[in-house]
């Protein structure tokens, strides 16, 4: 997917008003002037970043739809903001951002702060087993743990209507195999728009 094809599949899928196009321009914006600073995404896949990381955010929102007004996210090792920032300037939905890295936690913070997103979205500074529980609608995480740790740590947030987004990449059907039945029966692969050899481990229910 080449980055003007990203926008084109932004504009499409999410009718991406002037405004919202202004807020993820401001953002990538902030972005770049941060990595001045702190590494946050890489240089190489930052020439490339409406595509591998924008839209691969973007594609998550598509498998929560449910019917449901306005979803809580929970999203686990934020960092520089994906998917978190992507899924509340694209959505009304409620996102909850943990990263335990001061210095990410400060540049999230600031991002909210100038994209006016502080009553939608908000960062969780500490690390996930610090953080109480309380029941969320979709749990995504991307590039945070290795899959059984990742539901190890996390199901504590998910209810039998809970939606998990986990982008993968190449591991995605590896990492899913090695599951106990009862969960791995629970999950299944979707490919990536941005990526063909990667994969989303795409859930539903309470795993424990």
């Amino acid at each position: 997917m080449t980055e003007e094809e990203a926008k084109i599949w932004l504009q499409r899928e999410f009718d991406v008003s002037r405004e919202t196009w202004a807020r993820l321009d401001q953002f990538l914006f902030l972005l770049h002037d941060e990595m001045a600073r702190q590494n946050l995404i890489s240089k190489a896949s930052a020439e490339h970043i409406w595509s591998r990381h924008v839209v691969d955010s973007a594609q998550l929102i598509p498998f929560a739809r449910q019917g449901i007004d306005r979803r809580t996210w929970l999203d686990l090792g934020t960092g520089a903001g994906f998917p978190g920032i992507i899924i509340a300037i694209l959505t009304n939905d409620t996102v909850k951002m943990v990263e335990s890295r001061t210095r990410r936690v400060a540049f999230l913070n600031e991002v909210l702060a100038s994209l006016s997103l502080g009553e939608q979205a908000v960062v969780l500074g500490s690390k996930l087993e610090a953080v109480k529980s309380f029941p969320v609608d979709v749990i995504t995480a991307r590039a945070f743990a290795p899959l059984d740790r990742l539901i190890s740590i996390s199901h504590r947030f998910s209810t039998e209507k809970t939606v998990w987004l986990l982008p993968k990449g190449k591991n995605a059907v590896r990492e899913v195999s090695e599951l106990p039945h009862k969960l791995r029966k629970m999950f299944h692969v979707e490919q990536s728009l941005t990526d063909p050899e990667a994969g989303i481990l795409v859930g539903k229910g309470k795993l424990s």
